[in-house]
């Protein structure tokens, strides 16, 4: 199912796949009967307990409006970081700063709020590299940690 959108950029449309009920195996996600402020809280606090800081947030809802003129719901990336895990990629992999930080996102969904985690194994699997490979299983387990701890 594909919803369209009538505000576009010179009047064209914006085509919006509808992934209601469709699994992500590069995130651990799950929809909440949290209000939005309150789980971004949560999610922050749960993220902190396992020893990351937020190093960029961004308010794609804010920026569409703003860019675009477009209204939509509420949404969030946090680009969270473990400093000594970070620290010990850079030494794996010097370049893997393109891939960092993890990305969590929060954004509403109907009557639901939405909570999405990045799994690092996955998205480091495309790099040849053993140390740094392990590095991703540690700050996945620590991101699914935070994850499973919101409720």
């Amino acid at each position: 199912m594909r919803k369209l959108i009538e505000q576009g950029e010179k009047g064209k449309p914006f085509l919006l796949k509808d992934n209601r009920d469709k699994d992500i195996n590069y995130g651990f996600t799950k929809e909440l009967d949290i209000p939005f402020e309150t789980l971004t809280g949560q999610v922050r606090e749960a993220l902190k307990k396992e020893g990351f800081g937020i190093l960029t947030e961004i308010d794609v809802r804010e920026k569409m409006k703003e860019k675009l003129g477009i209204d939509m719901n509420k949404y969030i990336i946090l680009g969270a970081c473990n400093p000594p895990n970070a620290y010990k990629a850079i030494l794996a992999e010097e370049n893997i700063g393109l891939m960092l930080p993890c990305n969590v996102i929060v954004y509403e969904k109907g009557s639901k709020t939405v909570l999405s985690v990045i799994r690092p194994t996955i998205a480091m699997q495309m790099i040849d590299n053993m140390e740094l490979q392990k590095a991703a299983e540690a700050v996945e387990g620590q991101l699914k940690k935070s994850f499973d701890a919101i409720k």
